[in-house]
């Protein structure tokens, strides 16, 4: 069978686990992340088989012939606590360089040997489509959404506390309490910016990812990698620089900004290729290694 040809990997389908009590497998459809669930025989005689991994198609055929009595790395009581973790960090990683990006944004930087102005996280924000598009490729799209999700509602509740603190009083005499007011209010200011940025870019950052993941049937990561960062930028910069700083900025500058931010980020999509590539390995070889042990 074509699952036992070296380390295939999941397209279409991923063995979330079973259900002994039902000798039923669960199965997840990378492509929209729903969740299914079938009888081992059906799937012995599906095309899900032609997609799972080496070890995927190993417990399956461990589970059905021990009738459900054999305990694999799959059953659900165990839920891949490796895999979850994995998530749990990519989510971190996402929330830290996406709320640090959007603080950062709220001072400008000119280049005076380049004549260029930019902010402090437009070095540091491509890195989330990045962790994205690791979410898309081992958790699927629902998932990554989820992680999206997240870390917009996270940045929405700082925003909410940071504007609150500027009502309470301050302390008499602090001369520090007009300044940073007025930083607060500027900060979230541009946290409404990066958030609305932000939850439209990731989402077409994922749906076009996953659309051309299901085109390409799982070939050329580089592809998907760079055309759906590629498009989530340039909206991205676009969305946020005019929400930022419309009315603060002269209108040249601000498309003086977009225009060196969508430079400098699709050179970082092209660069992100190859942490794309080492970080799938790395993900694989770390969930083999867990599973048979």
């Amino acid at each position: 069978m074509a699952a036992y040809e070296g380390e295939l990997e999941n397209s279409k389908y991923k063995l979330l686990g079973f259900e002994n009590n039902k000798s039923l497998a669960v199965i997840m459809i990378i492509a929209t992340g729903k969740v299914i669930k079938i009888k081992l025989s059906e799937v012995l005689n599906s095309e899900i088989m032609e997609n799972l991994n080496k070890m995927e198609v190993k417990n399956i055929y461990k589970k059905f012939y021990s009738q459900g009595g054999a305990l694999t790395a799959y059953d659900l009581n165990d839920r891949h606590e490796s895999s979850w973790m994995i998530y749990i960090i990519l989510n971190l990683l996402l929330f830290t360089f996406y709320i640090f990006t959007s603080i950062a944004a709220t001072k400008p930087i000119y280049l005076e040997s380049f004549g260029i102005i930019i902010t402090p996280g437009t070095f540091l924000y491509p890195l989330t489509f990045l962790i994205v598009d690791l979410l898309n490729e081992n958790f699927g799209l629902r998932l990554a959404r989820k992680a999206i999700f997240f870390a917009f509602a996270s940045n929405a509740m700082i925003i909410i506390l940071l504007y609150g603190s500027t009502f309470l009083p301050g302390l008499p005499g602090w001369k520090l309490d007009t300044p940073y007011n007025d930083v607060i209010i500027h900060v979230s200011s541009v946290l409404v910016a990066s958030s609305v940025s932000f939850l439209a870019s990731e989402n077409i950052n994922s749906y076009l990812l996953c659309k051309i993941k299901e085109l390409t049937n799982s070939r050329f990561l580089f592809l998907r990698i760079f055309l759906s960062t590629l498009f989530a930028v340039i909206i991205d910069s676009f969305v946020f620089c005019y929400i930022a700083f419309y009315g603060s900025m002269q209108n040249n500058d601000i498309l003086n900004m977009i225009y060196v931010q969508i430079a400098i980020k699709v050179c970082f999509a092209f660069f992100n290729i190859l942490p794309a590539y080492g970080a799938r390995s790395l993900f694989k070889r770390y969930m083999t290694d867990s599973q048979t042990k």
